[in-house]
């Protein structure tokens, strides 16, 4: 039970085969921050995770009590919790959000890219009317979503209650939780992962389906093609370390905060605080495909990001903001990674990735939700 707490509230919260093999070679510390204008096609990208429809609205105080919630909290539903999505709808203006980290993270770099399909989303959600919602919000976002139906389980949600800057979340992960490799192994859904180049899975769907994991891991090691995943929260590093290390011999690039990372660096005994080192030792685990040599890619919240790769280390502030002007930093992680995509999609140098990473985030903190204007402004 504590464990699937956990998943579901930092779920809530937070080219060529030659050419792909170029882009990791090039040093981080490259001195010139060059944007590549590379062709982005439909299906280039594809991510697989735990989809939720976040329904979010602005709510009095007595809600929050009639529930026994608190502000500014993330918790798990419980049976009492079950009428308060139909309260938020039938009560006040909701807006709807395809959510969940890793269709947050793939929504801000098909929002980035800009052509309609550039991305692929792959989960399981129910068969009802909250899954048709889902499906309709991220296929307006212009994300090509190949979501697994289960009939008998209830798509996943996030109720999202926002008194003034406060927000308090009731997730219950449900459909989410039921994705199966079987649905993979279908040749329709399959032909999405052989055609994609770039592949990005977070650490949360290890507690889901990581022989899914492996499956897409295996093939992108076999065609060179760069696969990401998040370590998306410290307990999948104490608790899910076995699945995980099953896993990594197959990632190109690593993603995690400071916390996570840390977490990670102690589960792995490497015996020291640093995260430059900790970024270097993680670097340099075993690697399926030994062409190039693993990216770690540290975020820390206000401080700079960390990149290492092998004994290469380089650190890229990100964007000041008052903190008046911050709305909501659930997000940002989420933002981050879809920035980063968006331009490793297109070639670019792993220096603008990161800039483009700091730019999501830096506008998506600034508003509600993961949620962004109709046309990017990054140049």
């Amino acid at each position: 039970g504590l464990l699937l707490f956990l998943v579901v509230l930092l779920s809530c919260c937070w080219a060529s085969s030659s050419n792909l093999s170029n882009l990791f070679i090039m040093s981080a510390a490259e001195p010139s921050a060059k944007r590549s204008s590379g062709d982005v096609r439909e299906g280039i990208l594809l991510g697989m995770g735990n989809p939720l429809l976040d329904i979010s609205a602005e709510v009095e105080i007595a809600l929050l009590e009639k529930y026994g919630l608190e502000a500014d909290n993330a918790i798990l539903a419980e049976d009492k919790h079950q009428t308060i999505y139909e309260d938020l709808v039938n009560g006040h203006k909701v807006d709807y959000i395809a959510g969940g980290a890793t269709q947050n993270s793939v929504r801000v770099a098909q929002w980035l890219l800009g052509r309609k399909h550039a991305t692929v989303y792959i989960g399981c959600i129910g068969n009802d009317k909250y899954g048709t919602e889902l499906k309709e919000k991220a296929a307006g976002d212009g994300v090509n979503t190949q979501y697994r139906i289960d009939e008998s389980t209830a798509t996943g949600t996030c109720a999202v209650l926002i008194t003034g800057k406060s927000r308090s979340m009731v997730a219950n992960l449900a459909a989410a939780n039921c994705y199966k490799k079987d649905h993979l192994d279908q040749a329709e859904i399959w032909s999405h992962v052989e055609a994609a180049s770039f592949f990005y899975i977070g650490g949360f769907f290890l507690t889901v389906s990581p022989d899914s994991m492996v499956a897409v891991g295996q093939h992108a090691a076999k065609g060179n093609k760069p696969f990401c995943m998040n370590l998306s929260a410290p307990f999948l590093s104490q608790f899910f370390l076995e699945p995980m290390m099953k896993v990594m011999p197959y990632v190109d690039i690593l993603f995690g905060n400071e916390t996570e990372m840390a977490a990670f660096g102690k589960a792995q005994d490497f015996g020291t605080d640093d995260l430059k080192e900790v970024g270097r030792k993680v670097s340099a685990l075993g690697k399926e495909n030994g062409d190039r040599k693993r990216m770690v890619v540290i975020t820390q919240g206000d401080l700079p990001t960390i990149v290492c790769q092998g004994d290469d280390v380089t650190e890229y502030p990100v964007i000041e903001i008052a903190a008046a002007d911050i709305v909501d930093t659930n997000g940002a992680g989420d933002a981050f990674v879809g920035g980063f995509l968006s331009e490793l999609v297109r070639g670019s140098q792993i220096s603008e990735c990161v800039r483009c990473g700091h730019y999501a985030a830096n506008l998506i903190i600034q508003r509600s939700g993961c949620t962004y204007p109709d046309t990017p402004n990054f140049v």
